[in-house]
């Protein structure tokens, strides 16, 4: 197995394409409570978790929950794409404000990988040309996630890394 040590109090953000496995990955290892989705906040403010159009109201109630969460010391995960920095950025100064430790998670993946699930995706597809740029913009993001602010940075290469991982969550 491949161990992923986490502090008790993090702010963990998945990074990676859509297709990458991002949130089957954040359900096996974390309580539904812990995981807050982009999707998800999408349908609270819109009813379909599919509307790009309402991006800016999402995000704006995942940052609101995500600072909740830290305030209370609740360890917390964020499910989206988070490829850019402009994504990433709010929510290290959010880790920041509660002091606690913001971890990165980086579904780094084939290409051909993430097109094939999303292929065969039954709640929702995106565009093939949607899934290069994340991937594009996943690889770019590594090597600058530890000078962005990241305390913690764990990069998964492979379907069977994701696989193996083993979080021990350390007080």
């Amino acid at each position: 197995s491949m161990k992923l040590t986490i502090p008790e109090l993090s702010l963990v953000v998945l990074i990676g394409s859509s297709g990458s496995g991002k949130s089957t990955f954040a359900k096996k290892h974390f309580k539904p409570t812990e995981v807050i989705s982009s999707n998800f906040c999408r349908g609270l403010v819109s009813d379909d978790e599919n509307d790009q159009t309402v991006t800016g109201a999402a995000f704006d109630v995942l940052h609101y929950i995500v600072s909740k969460r830290l305030q209370l010391g609740k360890l917390t995960v964020v499910d989206a794409t988070n490829v850019q920095e402009s994504a990433r950025k709010p929510l290290i100064e959010i880790a920041k404000d509660y002091h606690c430790f913001p971890v990165a998670v980086v579904f780094n993946l084939p290409e051909k990988v993430c097109q094939e699930r999303n292929k065969n995706r039954t709640d929702r597809q995106v565009e093939e040309y949607v899934i290069r740029k994340h991937t594009q913009q996943m690889k770019k993001s590594i090597k600058g996630l530890q000078r962005e602010g990241f305390r913690y940075v764990y990069i998964l290469n492979s379907p069977e890394e994701v696989e193996e991982v083993v979080f021990e969550r350390q007080p």
